[in-house]
C-alpha cells in the first residue's frame, strides 16, 4: 500500500533533464561570445590592414614624381600579425582629366582606396561570394591633393 513508490527517481529525473538543459545553454551562450569576440578581433585588425594600405598607396602617389600619377592596382599580404589579411589598393584621378586649373595655380587630386580582408578572392579583396561568419572587411580611402605652379606663374 506504498504509494509514493518511485517518486524519488522522476524527481531526480526532472532535475537531471533540467541541469542538462541549462548546461546546453550555458554552451551555447559560450560559444556566441567567443565567436562574438573573435569577429571584433578580426574586424579590428581588418581595419588596421586598409590603414596599413592606404599608408603605402599614399607614399606610392607622392614618390612617383611630379607631378604625381596613379599606380597600378595591386594586392599584398601583410606580414607579421596582420599576416591573415590581403589588402587591395587602387588609385583613381579626380578628375579624369588629372589636373585642375585655378589662376596660376595647377591642382591634381588622387583618391587611393585600400580594401582589407582576411578570405580573398583570387589573391585580391573585396570577396563577394564568401558566406563564412568569420569574414572581416574594411574599406578605406583617402584624397590627396597637389598644387603646382603653371609654367606662367611668376610666384606661386
Amino acid at each position: 500500500m506504498n504509494r509514493l513508490r518511485g517518486f524519488t527517481m522522476m524527481s531526480m529525473l526532472f532535475i537531471l533533464v533540467a541541469l542538462a538543459a541549462l548546461g546546453a545553454a550555458l554552451a551555447s551562450l559560450s560559444q556566441r561570445q567567443q565567436l562574438g569576440s573573435a569577429g571584433e578581433l578580426a574586424s579590428a585588425k581588418a581595419y588596421q590592414a586598409a590603414l596599413a594600405g592606404l599608408e603605402w598607396g599614399s607614399y606610392q602617389v607622392q614618390r612617383i614624381g611630379s607631378p604625381p600619377t596613379c599606380f597600378a592596382t595591386k594586392s599584398f599580404v601583410l606580414p607579421d600579425q596582420l599576416s591573415d589579411f590581403t589588402v587591395t589598393v587602387t588609385c583613381t584621378p579626380t578628375p579624369a582629366s588629372g589636373t585642375v586649373t585655378d589662376g596660376d595655380q595647377v591642382l591634381s587630386f588622387y583618391v587611393v582606396q585600400a580594401t582589407a580582408c582576411n578570405i580573398a578572392s583570387a589573391g585580391a579583396c573585396p570577396n563577394g561570394s564568401t558566406a563564412e561568419p568569420t569574414y572581416a572587411e574594411r574599406q578605406l580611402s583617402r584624397t590627396l591633393s597637389f598644387k603646382t605652379c603653371a609654367a606662367s606663374a611668376a610666384s606661386c
